[in-house]
């Protein structure tokens, strides 16, 4: 490996930040280790590194909602592999994160040298899943995940704050652009969700979420 591979670690958990940490330093030789607790400082981290060869990224933490911290680094960083780090092992959820971009998705529960050969596969190109999921099955929602994935970073982060039911001028200024701007990314996302309401959106990226998110009805 490159003696100065950067990485990533967001995640807003002490304990498992450390873990993580020393899987990697254990891993990696001259491994620099990079870490933000919430979607804020993983974004500022990545404007100031932008030469990430990697990011860990936990599903859930500070400003982020379900799969919208993945979206948003691929939208805005789509150069830097993505590996999701979670405790969640649903097998509709892991389909997903690869559907939106991510290169790898790693059980929280795996023992340390599988976490660090899964590590090394990403970095070297590869895309490492655990052995048991079956991505040979058909999945019904995939078009629709294009759908989400086609979001601008921006609007991948209005669609957060709508899901936080905030209203068009809090956003707005949490933003600091004007009320019209946002208007017209509500309409952007409608349009690229195919949905009539900015409920229905909110529903839909709620839905995904849980792996639930039937085929639109003909």
């Amino acid at each position: 490996m490159d003696e100065k591979t950067r990485i990533l670690i967001a995640d807003d958990h002490p304990l498992v930040l450390g873990a993580l940490r020393q899987a990697l330093i254990g891993a990696i030789r001259g491994a620099e280790i990079f870490e933000a607790v919430d979607l804020e400082s993983l974004s500022a981290t990545l404007d100031k590194t932008p030469d990430m060869d990697l990011v860990l990224l936990d599903l859930a933490m500070p400003g982020v909602r379900g799969f919208s911290g993945l979206m948003y680094l691929r939208a805005q960083h789509a150069s830097v592999p993505v590996i999701v780090v979670s405790a969640n092992e649903d097998r509709a959820i892991m389909r997903h994160c690869l559907d939106f971009g991510a290169s790898g998705y790693i059980p929280k529960s795996l023992d340390v040298e599988t976490m660090r050969a899964a590590v090394r596969t990403v970095l070297d190109g590869g895309r490492w899943t655990p052995p048991d999921l079956d991505l040979s099955t058909p999945d019904d929602s995939s078009a629709l995940v294009r759908r989400l994935s086609s979001l601008t970073p921006q609007q991948v982060r209005v669609l957060m704050m709508l899901s936080e039911g905030l209203l068009n001028k809090q956003i707005a200024y949490e933003l600091s652009v004007s009320e019209a701007t946002i208007k017209a990314h509500v309409s952007a996302i409608l349009q690229k969700l195919d949905v009539e309401s900015r409920t229905q959106a909110v529903i839909a990226a709620a839905n995904i979420e849980k792996g639930q998110w039937p085929a639109k009805s003909q």
